[in-house]
């Protein structure tokens, strides 16, 4: 979700591109393989292969996603939050760097 939040914020259009980075570097370098999303830990629980989890293992997982994904969303709100929108900052804001920024305390 941090990929997905903070990609939208910084270049749209790279949103595909940087979520399919990330799956593909947690699946080659993790030991979970990236569990990307509850229909891949769902049918994780219905294969027998190497990257298969038991199905009374499924609950705990979905668990962790869903709380994984909200501190994610909260951690990337935090980080894009937009500043205080004040009439009397945006008068500094608009200003030119350094014009009459002597004289402020």
């Amino acid at each position: 979700m941090l990929t997905i939040w903070l990609g939208l914020r910084a270049r749209p259009q790279w949103v595909g591109g940087l979520v399919a980075v990330y799956i593909t570097g947690a699946y080659w370098f993790t030991a979970s393989t990236s569990f990307a999303n509850p229909a891949v830990t769902l049918a994780r629980a219905a294969t027998n292969t190497f990257s298969g989890i038991r199905p009374a293992d499924v609950p705990g997982f979905l668990l962790a996603e869903l709380v994984g994904s909200a501190i994610a969303t909260v951690f990337a709100l935090w980080l894009c939050r937009v500043p205080n929108r004040t009439p009397a900052n945006q008068e500094k804001a608009a200003r030119p760097l350094g014009a009459g920024r002597a004289r402020e305390p």
